[in-house]
């Protein structure tokens, strides 16, 4: 198309003051104009304004598709705003966007923090549970919250987890004139506001969040017994070798550790589990950890539970493999995707010592002894071995 029927606007609590002569000139034109009540009313928009449907759809603006139309979202339309859900569903010359700042520019403005070391969160919808794998002493973050009350349960929820001594402030109606900033600590903010659009803003403090290494402690986790211990799990994930954005399959996962422990390191995982009780263990590991989002379980068992998935980038087998289950997930492995695979019986055993001579990779057999209390002594007290295999497609 010649000109872009569609302008995504940025509008801050400055409304029409604040906003570009291309902005003001596309809201002119505009036969329709969609934002949310706040947006048309600090625009000024009358009988053209059109409000967002909740919950939101983008799909809603596709009905004005080849006249000229305006949306307006809250400052950068492409930071937890509207933008990119349009973008992505029209061709690059349908649109164009004006953007404002974002409130998380803002708020780093109004506390003299570099933008570039906060961790920004919009967490309107999302839970609170996202912050967990960033909270650190000394971290500053950043995040958008529903209203007062959200403020004060995500205050609560600090406190309840030890970072009740966290510097805690909220932001309202940055850059208009009712922009207010305050200071608590998170555990001493009563949590009466009622502003909406809340921004919040934590330097936490009070305890150490979660180790950043392979291979966390086993009582971290809810599981019963059928868990890959930490010493061995720390050797998985080794070998899996997880990046951010790819995609595991986590057969038989037990527990979830493997995928909650690939997805802290910003993958995807596919946790592959028959029993409903163990899937109920996944489901409060991934929620514990935030990673409800990155973690999908699947009932079933392998190799049929696999049949709907979309090949995956590596996968584990914590145990149960035989012949006819490693055939049908190796046939489904793109070039370069890694295969992990443990044994702690002599028939797997013997089966991962055909793959190895069949495709290679690297066989290893661990054993593993902790010290334990002998009469008045102490002495070594063995696991089971574990026989690891581990190769690439």
């Amino acid at each position: 198309m010649s000109d872009p029927w569609l302008t995504i606007i940025g509008i801050g609590e400055d409304g029409l003051a604040g906003l570009s002569e291309a902005s003001r000139k596309a809201l002119a034109t505009a036969e329709t104009i969609f934002g949310g009540e706040r947006h048309l009313a600090l625009a000024e928009i009358g009988s053209r304004g059109r409000p967002w449907p909740v919950p939101f759809d983008a799909d809603v603006v596709l009905g004005c598709r080849g006249r000229p139309t305006a949306v307006l979202a809250s400052g950068d339309p492409f930071w937890h705003g509207a933008g990119a859900s349009l973008a992505e569903k029209l061709d690059a010359g349908e649109w164009i966007a004006h953007s404002a700042p974002s409130t998380f520019s803002l708020a780093a403005a109004r506390l003299g923090w570099r933008l570039e070391s906060v961790i920004c969160f919009g967490l309107h919808a999302a839970p609170f549970e996202r912050l967990v794998p960033h909270l650190a002493p000394g971290a500053r973050i950043l995040c958008l919250v529903r209203d007062g009350k959200a403020a004060g349960d995500l205050a609560k929820w600090l406190s309840e987890r030890g970072w009740g001594a966290s510097t805690f402030w909220i932001l309202s109606a940055l850059g208009g004139p009712r922009e207010s900033i305050r200071n608590y600590h998170a555990d001493s903010f009563a949590g009466d506001l009622t502003e909406n659009l809340v921004a919040i803003a934590v330097e936490a403090r009070g305890a150490q969040g979660i180790p950043r290494s392979s291979g966390l402690p086993d009582d971290l986790f809810v599981h019963d017994g059928q868990i890959t211990k930490r010493p061995v799990r720390a050797l998985a994930l080794s070998a899996l070798a997880p990046r951010p954005g790819e995609r595991l399959w986590d057969v038989g996962a037990g527990s979830g550790s493997i995928s909650v422990e690939w997805g802290l390191c910003g993958g995807t995982a596919t946790a592959i589990e028959l029993r409903e009780d163990r899937a109920a263990n996944i489901r409060s590991n991934a929620a514990a950890f935030g990673l409800a989002h990155r973690i999908v379980i699947v009932s079933g068992k392998a190799p049929e539970a696999l049949a709907a998935l979309e090949p995956p980038d590596a996968v584990f087998i914590g145990g149960g493999l035989d012949g006819a289950m490693f055939d049908a997930i190796w046939a489904r492995l793109s070039p370069g995707a890694r295969f992990v695979a443990h044994s702690v019986t002599l028939e797997t055993e013997a089966l991962l010592g055909e793959l190895h001579q069949r495709h290679g990779g690297d066989l290893m057999r661990v054993e593993i002894a902790h010290a334990a209390p002998l009469g008045r002594y102490r002495s070594w007290e063995a696991t089971r071995p574990v026989v690891q295999w581990s190769a690439v497609r």
